[in-house]
């Protein structure tokens, strides 16, 4: 064999190796591919959508502390109404007295509609922290306070008919009594905006179709708060009252305005508000 044959052999091996090569590379791309496509198919929901791996915030004497730096969120975070405000008919107006006691909570009124016409979701993704149930005019009613990680709690309350899942944690509970107060979840419970949290609101037996609604945002106190007179008068109900908001800026602009146009539910306090301006 002469030179030149011996040279176009190797050049012909040369390019056979080449042309193995790119074949192999493009095989293994199309594999790889192929398992990226049924591992993310195959993983369930948990896995696939980006919630926090655990809740940051603690409960200390008189408000809440987060144990690491919490992520950052707007100075008003957008929160989804939760319910539908076109069937609200008035709005309880959150840091006012009501029925004798001082509301840090406001809430929806829904006075043409029953009990089991309106559901309720959550406003904001969060941790279920604390829940609890109570009686009131002889009827079973739920709270549930839900954390943030990045320091907004809001709590809802007179819930009347909780989905399964929620029902199941509450039948864990003690007895109802009339004392309405809360306690710790453990572990906190994770939910998504617009997860179902009741599907029947209120009193049933007078058809009182409303249900309590309160924001608290803990990276700071709130201006009322900055009052000597707010501070002794409240002193003994800082966690709430110090940290409270008015959430009627806190929606969707449609749902904001809506809110505003409403008359107050309440007839005594009317729209007086230590929150809303």
């Amino acid at each position: 064999m002469n030179r030149l044959q011996r040279g176009s052999h190797v050049l012909i091996i040369l390019i056979v190796v080449a042309a193995i090569g790119i074949i192999g590379a493009l095989v293994w791309v199309f594999v790889s591919n192929m398992k990226a496509s049924d591992q993310s198919n195959s993983a369930p929901p948990s896995q696939v959508e980006t919630q926090p791996s655990e809740l940051i915030w603690q409960q200390g004497e008189v408000g809440w502390w987060s144990t690491s730096t919490p992520p950052e969120c707007p100075a008003q975070p957008m929160m989804k109404s939760p319910a539908d405000t076109s069937k609200a008919t008035s709005i309880l107006y959150p840091g006012q007295t009501r029925g004798g006691n001082y509301k840090p909570h406001g809430g929806f009124r829904f006075n043409n509609n029953k009990n089991a016409d309106i559901t309720v979701t959550a406003p904001l993704d969060g941790f279920i922290v604390r829940g609890g149930s109570y009686i009131a005019e002889g009827e079973i009613q739920y709270t549930f306070d839900v954390m943030n990680n990045c320091g907004i709690m809001y709590r809802l309350g007179h819930l009347r008919v909780l989905p399964d899942n929620l029902q199941k944690i509450a039948d864990t509970w003690p007895a109802p009594t009339e004392d309405s107060r809360t306690q710790g979840l453990n572990p906190a419970v994770y939910v998504k905006t617009g997860d179902t949290l009741a599907t029947s609101v209120g009193i049933t037996k007078t058809i009182n179709t409303f249900f309590d609604w309160g924001v608290y945002d803990y990276r700071q106190e709130n201006e009322a708060s900055k009052s000597i007179a707010y501070q002794q008068l409240h002193a003994q109900d800082k966690e709430l009252s110090w940290y409270a908001v008015c959430w009627f800026d806190w929606l969707p602009s449609t749902d904001s305005s809506k809110v505003k146009s409403l008359p107050p539910g309440d007839p005594t306090s009317g729209k007086n508000s230590d929150y809303c301006q």
